[in-house]
């Protein structure tokens, strides 16, 4: 076993590692030590922050290891419970081949775009790397990883061309908040050099959808991969029918309707930028003003929909809703709870009887019983009911554990208004 400083922890840490959750928060510590003498910040022996730390019951049990930094509420983020790791560069590279191995697996053709890295739940805290063709657009949020992302990063230019993939840009959107909680500044660029579209765009294509990904300037790491699948759901039902793609914001899911056979889609951000990109993506799927098969409108979805409820409009008999994270803390999901219940109230007061309504939150907070529960409330006020069609989460590029809830938090529905 590697000789690292220890962090004693309480019954409640302990019982919280044992179910394998990989976080020990800055409540659970009850001290540290170096050998077996307390240590306190300053001293000889005291942990650095990002550095390594073995992790222990009050009993003096190891529960495992991980990366402490004393600026974040997670004080530990846990890596491995093997006594015996070495947590070397073949550590990591072991570990980039179980994942890339993994998605090989679950995503079959769809490797080329697919996540790589999905954080905790491939052991990477707080990394996510995603595959765009013969780019990878990275983010890193924790203080401990981001010292081993040149390994990381290099394991993964060296292993892809086995899984028929090369790579030729690598661009780092270190830029969330989390970076400074953590104690690091934002950054962006690319890395080491890897720059073969520094223009920051490239293209891909996914459920035979073509998309430019503005990698360097978009949203996150340029293009939200999770929901590649319940796109494809969503486009099943679409088939003859009109469809309001609400928060489109690179018109993925309006795309996708298009391709199943809607007889007409449109597609509103409150952003403009994001409807330029959508436009773009459609030029780019041979789809023109002229087709006449979308239509693309700037506006605030809350606004839209009041105002189409006040004209008792009855323009679409689908309606997908796709919304930002409106929770981000576990402080404001009562407002999130309202925020979510008002959009579905609207869409659900807005369809005709046994019209469509696809339905999604991405924040972990909004948790599966507490985001049915804003459904069942709000499908109530409207007077109507749902028939479920299907409960789906992100695609399997992107795993949860099960034992690890914040990483369960992609919800999507498919109901039938009845």
């Amino acid at each position: 076993m590697l000789n690292l400083a220890k962090i004693i922890v309480t019954p409640k840490g302990e019982a919280h590692a044992k179910t394998g959750h990989p976080w020990v928060f800055e409540g659970e510590v009850v001290r540290i030590l170096n050998g077996d003498s307390p240590v306190s910040p300053g001293e000889s022996g005291f942990p650095e922050d990002g550095g390594l730390v073995h992790v222990y019951s009050g009993k003096n049990r190891f529960l495992g290891t991980g990366f402490y930094n004393g600026h974040s509420k997670i004080r530990v983020r846990l890596i491995s419970e093997n006594a015996n790791d070495r947590f070397d560069a073949d550590f990591w590279r072991r570990r980039v081949k179980y994942a890339l191995d993994y998605r090989r697996t679950v995503m079959g053709e769809d490797f080329p775009a697919c996540r790589l890295i999905h954080g905790e739940a491939d052991r990477f805290p707080g990394l996510t790397v995603d595959l765009f063709g013969d780019t990878l657009s990275v983010e890193c949020l924790s203080l401990g990883m981001s010292q081993a992302l040149d390994t990381v990063l290099a394991a993964l230019v060296e292993f892809l061309p086995e899984y028929g993939v090369k790579i030729g840009t690598v661009c780092l959107r270190n830029e969330g908040d989390l970076r400074l909680k953590e104690g690091m500044e934002r950054e962006k660029g690319f890395w080491n050099g890897m720059a073969e579209h520094g223009d920051g765009h490239c293209e891909i294509t996914e459920n035979g959808i073509r998309y430019d990904v503005d990698f360097l300037e978009g949203q996150k790491t340029g293009f939200f991969l999770d929901q590649k699948y319940n796109r494809l759901a969503a486009a099943k039902i679409a088939s003859g029918r009109r469809v309001l793609d609400c928060f489109t914001h690179t018109g993925a899911f309006a795309l996708n309707c298009v391709r199943g056979g809607a007889a007409h889609v449109t597609a509103v951000d409150i952003s403009a930028a994001a409807i330029e990109q959508t436009k773009r993506n459609a030029a780019l799927n041979g789809i023109g003003p002229d087709d006449n098969k979308m239509d693309f409108v700037t506006a605030d979805v809350f606004e839209l929909l009041t105002a189409m409820l006040n004209e008792k409009r009855s323009d679409y008999d689908m309606i997908i809703l796709d919304p930002p994270a409106f929770t981000k803390s576990s402080a404001t999901v009562k407002d999130a709870f309202r925020g979510y219940k008002d959009i579905n109230y609207r869409a659900m007061r807005l369809l005709p009887r046994g019209g469509y309504l696809a339905t999604a939150s991405c924040s972990h907070f909004m948790t599966r019983p507490l985001f049915e529960k804003m459904l069942d409330e709000a499908a109530s006020d409207a007077g109507v009911s749902l028939r479920q069609i299907e409960a789906r989460a992100a695609a399997p590029d992107h795993p949860y554990l099960r034992n690890v809830p914040e990483t369960d938090y992609l919800k999507f529905y498919l109901f039938q208004v009845v």
